[in-house]
């Protein structure tokens, strides 16, 4: 069967980091229940050893040099500990299509199904017969099957049910959809959403589209039969479970050209098939190790056994250590079978088969005097396999250590650890913690020691320091996923300030109002700098106090975000005179400026011998190094990316001392040359936030905020209530970089469009009666906003709803963290309620760190105090602020919101 791609789509489509593996056959678990029968090891002396069973083995050396294993009671065992293993895996099925009869003769039926397991929805939608273009329209009612849920006014979610008939012995998902021969539907398109991972399923990069009319077989994503040849033509013509039920006979004029046919003339109807496509997707596996120690009383050697169910192809990477230091050295033979040396500095071992094939295990025979036995696996050369993202440790002295039982996991019944458990625990991880600790300030130590000054070269110097930074990257990752970063009790900040109190580089006064003084649109004029200018005063008396300008380098798109040569300043928002002379006129009238700085990626001058563009001009001339290793779309030679890849340009490697030195001189530049107050930071998902707090401390600017923007959480196509996880990532970047810089609250957008869109305002209060974005948790770095270049203007990648826009300002105007205004909303039809606010929120200072009490959060109204001073509330139903010792009087409103102020 000819292979046809299907492409996955991504939820969130502008900057993810689609990951690729090769398919691999899927691996099922097995236990961990016993060792082979017979054991074959070679080496000088043999002992005892009990394996993980009821009973015992025993080693007897033979006259071959080789051992076998009997049973026998043993009570030599000191430690014995199982740890749980998670991986990933490629496994490899197919998506099915068929068109045939239903229970109705003289209905079809419709259905789509995936054999792969998995949370599958079908987003579908339909075209008409005189329809022009490519867009859906939602189909009628009575063709959505049960659970179906309206996607806006084009498409729909049907979640797939497990099917009763299994294909090809796999249980599969299925959904059916009933079509009525004679409709005006044209077509019905659709593309596959797995729930689990986020990933979306289409076909040769487009959607999917099964056609009901023939003259739209040409297209070369449809799915289907072609009338009156039994096949379609091509790839999919090999396909040999495509079933097709041919006319018997066709009108000449049918050979004719697909584009010159009237969509109103007569045309004919599909006919049965049935079509498989392969699929590929990345499931988490969960598989174990078990580790058992004893000590041998004939040679007084540790018999150490590693048994797991993982696959048999595995090698483990191994070592001892002779101290708590744990650095890795080669022990004495003798060794497994299958052993070979790495580097000088540890063993590789192929770990052999079970009897059964289920599970791999091997045997090491280890020398006295030994702290301790270092090993980790590696499934191939990209997939390694550490305990919690460090090397496996296992203790060899019997002395210091009691037997530790393999792990459960406790059942629903079982009571939380009382205080004396958690008191023993907490003593276990400061040791740990301590431990770390300990090892980083003996290697800095080392490094900065007179005697190793003398004796190492700079280079080495350099390269051992490079190995730091690379490894501090990987280490923040590490515990970024298995250590909680953030508490509400720890960024606790109720205090009211006082302007213009100063708090630190990069998040200024707190009393900041944001303007972005730009759209998609705005270098088109090639002369955008001097238009802003005649802007200034008007913006400063209307309460802004920083205006965000586009990003000022020559790119190689118009609007600046691909960068080339970082100095050259000559733009299409116009040249670099006019850009230093916007900046003064600003600073004339008491606004900021942030200049937007692109510091994750930077397009290309000259290709390198393989004809990658991953060679740069200009003053930063860069070369391979400076690319990141691990996109191969330009085939870096620095390290791994420290955070997630943008495939559009190559990715900078911040991790090289060179790159962070140029950029520093190059932002430090732009301070003094041009005048910048701080920074926007384009796509900080694409490397560590401790970079950023490298560049904004070698800077200091007044203010910055990131652009961490990623997906929200979605079930069925419906928006999560509780969207603490996506805080999360936005808080543990903010974390990253040592609460230097800001970031946008993505949250707080995305639930703003699902509250308004819906008519469901209870969504603005967390589970603790919060605001439920960033500003709920960290809101002296919440950059809050409703619209902006990408979301809205003529991009509209997630327009806020419309006509709704004045309540999203109502609301981030009045409550705390920093807000933002988009240019083209100021200067609209909105002007003069934005202005009304935008006087309201400086009127009554309020400011990032302004208290919010959530008064009301129903299904048609949110109402909120701020600071005592300020009521608001958003939705057509009903509010007024409680009476009290304040007097309440309405300062601003309109369609579906108001605002009063305390008197």
């Amino acid at each position: 069967m000819s292979t046809v791609r299907i492409e996955p789509l991504l939820h969130y489509y502008r900057r993810e980091k689609p990951s690729y593996r090769s398919p691999s056959k899927s691996f099922k678990l097995s236990s961990l229940n016993a060792l082979p029968k017979k054991l074959v090891y070679n080496g000088r002396s043999f002992c005892n050893f009990e394996p993980p069973t009821p009973r015992a083995l025993t080693l007897r050396a033979s006259s071959t040099d080789t051992a076998t294993v009997e049973t026998f009671e043993s009570t030599d065992l000191f430690f014995k500990e199982t740890f749980p293993l998670k991986r990933t895996e490629v496994v490899e099925g197919k998506i099915f299509v068929r068109l045939d009869h239903g229970k109705n003769a003289k209905n079809w039926m419709l259905t789509v199904g995936c054999s792969l397991p998995g949370k599958w929805v079908l987003h579908w939608g339909v075209s008409y017969v005189d329809d022009v273009g490519s867009e859906w329209d939602q189909p009628p009612s009575e063709m959505r099957p049960p659970g179906s849920i309206p996607i806006k006014d084009y498409a729909i979610d049907t979640p797939l049910n497990k099917s009763a008939l299994p294909v090809g012995g796999d249980q599969s998902h299925e959904v059916k959809i009933d079509v009525k021969p004679n409709s005006a539907i044209a077509a019905i398109n659709f593309v596959l959403k797995d729930e689990e991972t986020g990933a979306w399923y289409q076909h040769r990069g487009r959607d999917f589209r099964v056609p009901l009319v023939d003259y739209l077989q040409e297209d070369d994503n449809v799915v289907g039969a072609k009338w009156g040849l039994g096949a379609w033509p091509g790839a999919l013509g090999k396909l040999s479970n495509v079933f097709v039920k041919a006319e018997s006979s066709h009108s000449k004029d049918q050979d004719s050209s697909n584009e010159s046919r009237d969509p109103q003339q007569k045309t004919r109807r599909v006919e049965e098939f049935y079509e498989e496509l392969p699929i590929a997707k990345e499931i988490a596996v969960n598989n174990s190790v078990t580790v058992s120690v004893r000590k041998c009383p004939e040679t007084a050697k540790n018999l150490l056994c590693l048994e797991t169910d993982l696959p048999d192809h595995v090698v483990v990477h191994w070592g001892v250590c002779r101290d708590d230091t744990k650095r890795w050295e080669i022990p004495a033979a003798p060794h497994p079978p299958e052993t070979v040396v790495f580097k000088d500095k540890a063993l590789r071992t192929q770990l052999q088969q079970k009897e059964g094939g289920k599970g791999c295990w091997a045997l090491f025979t280890l020398e006295e005097g030994l702290a301790g036995f270092l090993f980790v696996f590696k499934l191939n050369e990209s997939t390694w396999l550490k305990c919690a993202g460090n090397d496996f440790y296992i203790p060899l002295s019997s002395s210091s250590h009691s037997i530790a039982l393999p792990r459960e996991v406790p059942s629903e019944d079982a009571k939380v650890p009382d205080s004396s458990t958690e008191a023993v625990q907490e003593k276990k991880f400061t040791a740990y913690t301590n431990g770390i600790i300990n090892e980083i300030r003996n290697l800095v130590s080392d490094i900065s020691s007179e005697k190793n000054q003398r004796t190492k070269s700079k280079e080495a110097q350099e390269s051992i320091l490079q190995e730091i930074e690379k490894l501090a990257s990987e280490a923040y990752s590490i515990f970024r996923s298995t250590v909680p970063t953030f508490t509400e009790e720890a960024i606790s900040e109720t205090e009211e300030l006082k302007a213009p109190a100063k708090i630190s580089s990069g998040t200024g006064t707190g009393f900041e109002i944001l303007c972005q003084g730009f759209n998609w649109e705005s270098h088109k004029s090639g002369r955008w700098y001097i238009e802003l200018q005649s802007k200034a005063a008007e913006l400063s008396s209307l309460g802004f106090t920083v205006i965000w300008l586009p990003p000022p380098t020559e790119s190689v798109s118009p609007e600046g975000y691909m960068p080339k040569d970082l100095y050259n300043l000559n733009s299409r928002y116009g040249n670099i005179d006019e850009l230093k002379e916007t900046v003064r006129t600003f600073h004339k009238v008491g606004i900021k400026v942030l200049g937007d700085a692109v510091l994750n990626h930077r397009c290309a001058d000259y290709q390198n011998q393989n004809g990658i563009w991953n060679i740069f001009g200009g003053r930063l001339n860069w070369d391979d190094r400076a690319v990141v290793a691990d996109d191969p779309h330009f085939q870096g030679r620095g390290n791994k990316s420290s955070g997630e890849c943008f495939h559009a340009a190559p990715n900078i490697d911040h991790s090289q001392e060179f790159v962070r030195k140029d950029i520093k001189e190059w932002l430090q530049w732009l301070r003094e040359e041009i005048g910048y107050d701080g920074w926007r930071l384009d796509f900080v998902r694409g490397f560590w936030g401790g970079y950023v707090k490298d560049y904004i401390d070698s800077t200091e600017p007044y203010f910055a905020v990131g652009e961490y923007w990623d997906s929200l959480c979605y079930t069925y196509g419906e928006m999560d209530h509780n969207q603490d996880a996506h805080r999360q990532r936005i808080v543990d970047w903010i974390n990253a970089t040592n609460g230097t810089a800001g970031a946008f609250d993505v949250t707080t957008k995305g639930i703003l469009h699902a509250a308004l869109e819906r008519c469901e305002y209870w969504r603005l209060s967390d589970q603790k009666g919060k605001p439920p974005g960033v500003l709920g948790w960290w809101p002296s770095r919440a950059v809050t906003f409703i619209e902006n270049h990408d979301t809205g203007s003529t991009q509209g990648h997630w327009r806020f709803p419309h006509d709704k826009e004045m309540q999203g300002y109502a609301y981030i105007l009045t409550h705390p963290g920093t807000p933002t205004v988009f240019y083209d909303h100021i200067f609209s039809h909105y002007h003069s309620e934005i202005k009304a606010l935008l006087s309201l929120r400086n009127r009554n200072k309020l400011n990032c760190r302004s208290r919010v009490k959530i008064t009301k959060a129903e299904r048609d109204v949110y109402a909120a105090i701020i600071d005592e001073k300020v009521a608001v509330k958003i939705g057509p139903g009903h509010y007024e602020p409680p009476s009290g010792p304040q007097r309440w009087s309405i300062s601003a409103e309109g369609r579906d919101y108001k605002v009063w102020e305390a008197s």
